[in-house]
């Protein structure tokens, strides 16, 4: 009498999380993670390398530089951030300095300040007449 439909499309699994920064617990230095991924509850100064996911928790903190594929940010983040892939900020997260993404995803009271570029995008530079009434003229800019 019914049948038993099987969707085709499965459901990923959230990646495991293979280190983990303890709230609390505080790093310096620098990380390297290859593909693992990383938590961070606490605080890092430093550099961190991973070529999967970072997340930083509600309660972390890093100031420094990460290149990730993925980076998820629903604490406070300040420095230079390369993210091959995809950078989400979640509603209380907070990102401060220069970013370079493939996607950017910003969630409504996530915060973004400072400079962002897309990859493989030229950089943008406004140069200001200083006429009254005209506006700023966008050119394209070589890439240091």
């Amino acid at each position: 009498m019914f049948k038993k439909i099987r969707s085709k499309a499965r459901t990923e699994a959230a990646p495991a999380i293979h280190t983990l920064l303890g709230r609390g617990s505080r790093w310096q230095g620098e990380a390297h993670l290859g593909t693992a991924s990383l938590r961070v509850e606490g605080t890092l100064e430093g550099t961190i390398h991973s070529e999967g996911e970072v997340t930083i928790a509600p309660t972390g903190l890093v100031k420094g530089t990460i290149h990730a594929k993925h980076l998820i940010v629903t604490g406070r983040i300040e420095g230079v951030f390369k993210v091959e892939g995809c950078l989400e900020i979640h509603g209380t997260g907070c990102v401060e300095g220069e970013v370079e993404v493939g996607t950017l995803v910003v969630d409504e009271g996530g915060t973004l300040q400072g400079t962002c570029q897309r990859k493989g995008q030229p950089k943008k530079v406004a140069h200001v007449v200083p006429e009254k009434g005209v506006e700023p003229v966008e050119k394209d800019a070589e890439m240091p």
